[in-house]
């Protein structure tokens, strides 16, 4: 990887990166000459504020969160890029409305996101995790692992973007009818999935899957009333983000087989040190769950495949044909 201090860099449009990424993104931009990469991925939220005054792009993940305050002290900011999928840590009015150019890489972690709702589903359905830990301390129990088979039942994707759509198409690959409603996209059914509102997906569903960003629309979104809606004690399956889920109402859901099971990839609370022991204790009680630690879009193509795209975008904004490509700002 060439170093950001390398000659290759020029002293204009200052870029700091704050998160680790995968070594194709300097490879990809070492020639432009009116960039220079500040790569310091060793810094602290504190840190990265104070260096980022002198910048005029952030390349991050979640390492800060970007609200109006902060950004009205940010006067040399044009360019904001998230190495992975939304913008939910990033006041995104506040940012449009200082000139802000925002871009995120969700088409680069898609396959790996969909490849990890069917991976949960497939162990979940055939027991997996529970017969793994079985045979490891010496039982052998066949009619107590008895699965289900995924092929045959009704998904319902929410939110039919990039995520979701890759999802609906590996599902439907696998013998899966599936529904996919989106309150902002429309006109998307083809052979393999079919168009529906969010009433004929929960009537429906044997599975419903969340690929909808954390908006103030969607944070809390899926709660008890929302679970009672739906008619066919379904398997819930949360790959996009924590807070869309009132956890307590998820729970309660389970214990009163309302639900008949859940996959997580993401919580509300993802620090455990920070966690309700007795809700966790409770949710990890459940013999129909399966947690993975919001890895799902953290494959190692993946990451490789978010660095390059976020490159190209970054490409496209020095070099567009604009009075206002930020490295004609007066600002040094």
């Amino acid at each position: 990887m060439n170093s950001p201090d390398s000659p290759l860099f020029s002293h204009r449009f200052r870029l700091l990166v704050v998160d680790d990424v995968h070594p194709v993104l300097f490879d990809h931009l070492q020639h432009i000459q009116e960039l220079e990469m500040v790569y310091r991925p060793d810094l602290s939220a504190p840190e990265v504020l104070n260096q980022l005054v002198e910048c005029h792009g952030l390349l991050m993940r979640n390492k800060i969160r970007l609200d109006a305050d902060l950004l009205s002290g940010l006067p040399r900011l044009r360019l904001v890029a998230r190495a992975g999928a939304g913008l939910d840590n990033i006041d995104q009015d506040a940012a449009h409305a200082r000139g802000i150019t925002l871009i995120h890489a969700g088409e680069g972690n898609r396959l790996a996101v969909a490849e990890h709702v069917v991976g949960m589903l497939l162990g979940l359905f055939n027991r997996i995790p529970q017969s793994d830990a079985q045979v490891r301390s010496g039982v052998w129990d066949r009619m107590g692992n008895r699965g289900r088979q995924l092929s045959g039942l009704t998904v319902g994707i929410i939110g039919y973007g990039n995520n979701g759509s890759a999802t609906a198409a590996l599902l439907s690959g696998l013998g899966c009818r599936v529904l996919a409603y989106d309150k902002y996209v429309h006109g998307f059914s083809d052979r393999g999935v079919f168009e529906c509102s969010l009433e004929v997906l929960q009537q429906q569903a044997d599975i419903l899957s969340l690929h909808v960003p954390l908006s103030p629309e969607t944070r809390g979104w899926v709660d008890a009333a929302f679970l009672k809606s739906c008619s066919r004690q379904p398997v819930l399956v949360n790959a996009a983000r924590g807070e869309i889920v009132v956890l307590e109402d998820v729970v309660a859901a389970l214990e009163s087989g309302m639900l008949w099971g859940a996959c997580f990839d993401v919580l509300p609370v993802e620090d455990p040190r920070n966690w309700n022991s007795t809700l966790m204790g409770n949710l990890f009680a459940h013999p129909n769950v399966v947690v993975s630690p919001h890895t799902a879009g953290w494959s190692v193509e993946s990451y490789q495949a978010i660095s390059e795209i976020l490159a190209a975008k970054i490409s496209d904004f020095l070099h567009r044909d604009s009075p206002n490509a930020p490295f004609h700002h007066s600002h040094p």
